[in-house]
């Protein structure tokens, strides 16, 4: 049956290594995972079973990218699938919805953000699911790379909602996340299912070459390949748009790619890379996620990847049609600051951890609940908002909170059919309800504001009665209806906990993660400057000891170990003026907050690392601020604690 289903809607005649074993297990009513290298046809493994099975196959996937390129693949193959996503229209969300309760569709794809709008899990469970797919499913585990917070609560909304079964995919997993994805979704041995991580196709080439020699490099190295198709990747958006301009300086077609441009912009960028328009894109990883050109000939990484598992993603890209390609990172230390600033950015200060702990306490001595909006709870501790998501989990762990649900704490509508006319569609009880809803809505010219609590008080009426009786009126076309500021709601387990010991240990854990990430830099730095294959030493790293200990390929193999330069010398911390680089900012810390900075707090500064408050005291208008981004970020830490000890003995 699955075989006859592959060539009669997808046009194969055989399936790719690994797809049949993960299909089968799909179909037999088992949850599975399927761990295949980037290109290698994932997506069918639940592509082909959605057809079979009886409901809906809801896929999470944490890119709009990848939704848009997977549902295009379908619709070209007469598979009835749809997304809900947020560059959707109120109208069109409606009609995916109405296409999903009615059956007519087969698959829906999502993010998993999705999942904390209470409107929308009011309607999925209203709707029978036969399989949960989770993309990118390495998402899922705390020591994978690229983890997400909200990834974690999925193995609860599948029991929440009643789906059976589950299917994991991901390219890049290595055996501990592996694992860890398995426990948390119940999967056998036997239906893990890998292919192995060598692509002999791909020659993964490394040259060390000094940061001013880079740019001349990579235009003499483009130079003889004019005309194939290519991604350079690098770090930072101006990076993209500096070595794009200097590329098309030189006669070489380039263009500039990364998350600052507007959206309609990078689609179409996009679409011309795709039709073979435009040959060189240079790219922050904001590009790529469910790029699906098979003849991408060359990948090169500009400034290094973030890790071995993204280097790993990335490269995937190239050589899709199993045709040589070349895979090429110009490497020297030059850049590590940056990535390594990146993962000390996301490590929240003590400070941060205690404030929202105070927050949670002091919710739990008015009742048992806790109402938070993310944006403001980041503000007032200054820790972003990703490592904010990781706290609420870790808290969720220990089990002090329980997420209840999610709402938009305002909604809002406009009348398309007039207040009596809408009152005119009901009789009875229903009558008197919307009456009461109407009468609770205060109206400033076009937009009528719901007051739940007068509601409440005046008919008893539920909240999510409510929120159901309007999605009923926007889905009838009588109003036109709009949310926001989203309210997050827990419900307090134990909230008695002891504040300090409690802020140590999460604090403590966030230095153990940013210890884990620095290392996974410094793996990437020891793969890129090895003495062995770099194939083999590749797939090793995943797991994968099925491949030649030489490839022949590699410029390992080929007789080129790198030797990565050092970055220039700079002057020693000990010269620099502390006073001059911190005074401005300790002034307008303590007027803001009222009490010093801390070692943490000043260093971020230093290193011109982005954080909540920072924005709110202007820091960037400083003369200190990033004034010491060139130095290791440790560094300069241990450098302003002497400073900060110092200061303190002389007072």
């Amino acid at each position: 049956m699955p075989v006859a289903t592959l060539a009669r809607v997808f046009g194969y005649d055989r399936f790719r290594p690994g797809q049949e074993a993960a299909v089968s297990a799909v179909l037999a009513g088992r949850s599975a995972a399927a761990i295949f290298p980037t290109g290698s046809g994932k997506s069918l493994c639940y592509q082909l079973p959605a057809l079979h099975l009886p409901h809906l196959t809801l896929v999470v996937s944490p890119l709009l990218a990848l939704m848009q390129d997977q549902l295009a693949f379908l619709h070209r193959h007469g598979i009835k699938a749809a997304s809900i996503d947020s560059a959707q229209s109120r109208e069109e969300t409606a009609r995916v919805m109405a296409q999903a309760r009615s059956g007519e569709l087969k698959i829906l794809m999502i993010s998993v953000e999705r999942l904390k709008n209470e409107r929308f899990r009011g309607f999925i469970q209203q709707v029978p699911i036969s399989l949960l797919v989770v993309d990118e499913a390495h998402c899922i585990s705390e020591w994978g790379h690229n983890f997400r917070p909200d990834y974690l609560k999925l193995p609860e909304y599948q029991r929440q909602f009643g789906i059976p079964q589950v299917l994991l995919l991901t390219a890049t997993a290595t055996p501990t996340v592996i694992v860890d994805m398995q426990r948390k979704f119940a999967i056998a041995d036997a239906d893990v299912v890998t292919t192995g991580f060598y692509r002999p196709n791909l020659n993964l080439l490394v040259e060390p070459v000094s940061g001013e020699r880079k740019l001349a490099r990579l235009v003499d190295w483009l130079g003889p390949r004019a005309g194939q198709p290519a991604i350079v990747y690098v770090t930072l958006q101006k990076t993209a748009e500096e070595v794009a301009e200097r590329l098309k300086a030189r006669g070489i077609d380039a263009s500039a790619y990364h998350a600052g441009m507007p959206f309609e912009a990078r689609e179409a960028l996009q679409r011309r890379f795709m039709a073979g328009e435009v040959q060189v894109m240079v790219a922050t990883i904001a590009f790529g996620m469910g790029i699906d050109k098979a003849d991408i000939r060359n990948v090169v990484h500009y400034d290094l990847p973030k890790s071995v598992e993204n280097y790993s993603q990335e490269i995937g890209r190239a050589g899709r049609d199993g045709l040589p390609s070349d895979c090429l990172v110009l490497a020297n230390r030059d850049s590590l600051n940056v990535l390594e600033n990146f993962v000390y950015g996301d490590t929240p200060e003590l400070a941060g951890i205690r404030q929202v702990l105070e927050e949670l306490q002091a919710a739990g001595q008015g009742g048992d609940r806790w109402e938070l909006m993310l944006g403001a709870l980041s503000d007032q501790s200054n820790i972003r908002q990703l490592p904010l998501k990781t706290l609420l989990v870790q808290l969720e762990l220990r089990g002090i909170i329980a997420p209840l649900f999610a709402y938009f704490a305002e909604y809002r509508f406009k009348h398309l059919l007039e207040p009596e006319a809408l009152l005119q569609q009901f009789e009875g009880e229903r009558r008197q309800f919307v009456d009461a809803l109407l009468r609770s809505s205060s109206r400033a010219r076009t937009w009528c504001t719901l007051d739940f609590d007068q509601l409440y008080r005046e008919y008893g009426a539920e909240r999510s009665r409510v929120v159901k009786a309007l999605d009923y009126f926007q889905e009838r076309g009588w109003i036109e209806l709009e949310s926001k500021q989203m309210t997050e709601v827990y419900g307090l387990l134990a909230a008695d906990f002891p504040l300090e010991a409690l802020a140590a240990e999460l604090h403590g854990y966030f230095r153990q993660q940013e210890d884990s990430e620095i290392a996974r830099i410094q793996a990437m730095l020891q793969l890129f400057a090895s003495e062995r294959c770099l194939s083999a030493r590749l797939a090793h790293y995943f797991g994968d000891f099925e491949v030649p200990e030489r490839c022949g390929h590699c410029s390992v193999c080929q007789g080129r170990v790198a030797r990565l330069p050092e970055p220039p010398p700079l002057a020693p911390l000990e010269e620099r003026d502390f006073q001059a680089l911190c005074g401005a900012f300790m002034c307008r810390h303590v007027e803001h907050k009222g009490v010093e900075p801390g070692v943490e707090c000043l260093t971020r500064m230093l290193c011109g690392i982005s954080a909540p408050l920072f924005t709110k005291l202007k820091a960037r208008s400083l003369p200190g601020f990033a004034a010491l981004e060139a130095y290791p970020y440790a560094k300069v830490r241990d450098w302003v604690g002497r400073q900060v000890g110092q200061d303190t003995q002389a007072r």
